[in-house]
């Protein structure tokens, strides 16, 4: 199945074309500057050169037509027509409490996304745009919307809520939602193919570090906590955002220097972290370099940072119970040796004893004792794609009254054991319960829908049931 991937910001929209068939990228780019008269394609096919083009981009439907031309071009294309496409995936920033997995986009999710515009005014709106020009360009191609708040739906009350007003969340949703999701997901899976365990017996923690970043606790594959919240500006220093702040100081702020809810806003979003504290730069090879020359305001941005990650990696400790692997990930994580350094020098009360040389060379393990710590290179492209192809199966095997097998293990392999237990207590409590009705009940528990057939396979497998045929119909002792 070959997948068109698009992540779509408010002046670029980021691409990848992935055959799903042993998950080879088959060309990658980007679009930047949209709105402009020298916008930049930047395209790559295979093992050739990097393409470059300068070029006029007034608008998103502009924009993705470019993609879809340079897709198809003759010379450099990797497809004969846009047919080729057999679906599109996207990344959306916010899904609220409505999603908790990637879903088909039909009209009614359409209009859930646009009501979590409310919540993420700079991203949604620009996810949207995307998926209406591919509705426009590619009429009938079938759209998934892969959700960045998705992975942290399932943590509990207590992680999610603030204590505010409980009117307050009722009203207007204000409760913990973190971001970064996907890439979360794709790592902590990772993780376990490292470690060579099943997931479900991993306490992790996964820290995505880029000029954006979070920590996730995850516990069993399931987020537990996440130190993002209402918006992506609570938790770690970040590039430009501040991070975890009294609130207090914020009506103080706005009092002494007369600011207004929108400076306040870009001050604390714009002008924060890295930056903030270095007063020259947001990027974390800058602030080593300028440190390492003997900046001492460039080494408290650094020792700032790896101070807040290391805090939050103790407190997830707590919270998981334990810990079996701490996972870096994104640009910083994935290439800034002195910082993992830094955040692990202080965890050897966690069992983490850093390889200085293993770490250097940026191997994969970095450490030796009992608990692990990881370089997982993320791929959110490949995730989405990874989910576009196995909603779109499902959809096809639902409307073929099977589905393909490998879609059924994946369903399957995506349960922890809480999940089958919450299953066979479901089974259990009405044994005759149609499989759709059985789906619903169960999506409402773990928060992830399986079809009829993946459900008729599992209750056959624990033996409560015998399934007959591939389509899930089966029979148990309490059937005619």
């Amino acid at each position: 199945m070959k997948i068109l991937v698009l992540n779509c910001g408010s002046s670029s929209v980021k691409f990848q074309f992935i055959d799903t068939e042993g998950e080879v990228v088959l060309a990658r780019g980007l679009v930047e500057k949209i709105g402009s008269t020298g916008a930049m394609l930047r395209y790559a096919h295979g093992h050739e050169k990097e393409i470059r083009e300068v070029t006029e981009v007034p608008n998103h439907d502009a924009a993705i037509m470019l993609v879809l031309s340079t897709l198809m071009h003759p010379r450099d294309g990797v497809i004969s027509s846009a047919g080729e496409i057999d679906g599109v995936g996207h990344r959306v920033v916010h899904g609220g409490e409505e999603f908790s997995e990637s879903v088909l986009v039909t009209p009614e999710v359409h209009a859930a996304i646009e009501h979590c515009c409310q919540f993420a005014p700079l991203h949604n709106p620009h996810n949207l745009k995307g998926i209406d020009v591919i509705d426009r360009l590619l009429k009938g191609t079938p759209q998934v919307a892969v959700f960045d708040t998705a992975f942290h739906q399932q943590m509990p009350p207590e992680s999610f809520l603030y204590a505010l007003p409980h009117g307050l969340y009722r009203k207007l949703g204000i409760r913990r939602y973190g971001f970064h999701g996907t890439s979360h997901r794709y790592v902590a899976a990772r993780a376990a193919e490292v470690l060579g365990r099943p997931i479900e017996e991993l306490r992790l923690i996964t820290c995505h570090l880029g000029n954006g970043a979070s920590v996730a606790a995850v516990r069993g594959g399931r987020s537990i906590d996440t130190s993002m919240g209402f918006t992506p500006l609570e938790g770690l220093m970040m590039g430009t955002r501040s991070g975890d702040l009294d609130p207090a100081v914020v009506p103080y702020l706005m009092q002494r220097e007369k600011l207004s809810a929108g400076d306040i806003d870009a001050l604390l979003n714009k002008r924060s972290g890295l930056l903030g504290i270095s007063e020259t730069s947001n990027d974390m090879r800058e602030i080593v370099e300028a440190m390492e020359a003997g900046s001492g305001r460039h080494a408290l941005a650094f020792n700032m940072f790896c101070h807040r990650v290391r805090k939050y990696i103790g407190a997830y400790a707590a919270v998981l119970g334990g810990l079996d692997a701490v996972v870096f990930t994104g640009g910083i994580g994935e290439n800034a040796v002195q910082v993992r350094a830094e955040i692990l020098r202080g965890l050897g009360f966690l069992g983490i004893e850093l390889d200085e040389e293993a770490n250097r060379r940026g191997d994969t393990r970095l450490s030796r004792g009992p608990t692990q710590a990881l370089v997982i290179p993320t791929n959110e492209e490949l995730a989405i794609a990874r989910d576009t192809r196995s909603v779109l199966g499902a959809m096809t095997g639902r409307a073929e009254g099977i589905l393909p097998e490998e879609a059924v293990e994946r369903e399957l392999a995506s349960l922890g054991n809480q999940d089958r237990r919450e299953l066979v207590l479901l089974w259990a409590a009405d044994p005759s319960v149609d499989m759709g009705q059985l789906g619903d009940r169960l999506a409402h528990k773990i928060g992830k829908r399986l079809s009829p057939q993946a459900l008729g396979r599992e209750l056959d497998r624990l033996g409560l049931v015998e399934t007959h045929s591939a389509m899930g119909t089966r029979s148990g002792t309490d059937q005619a």
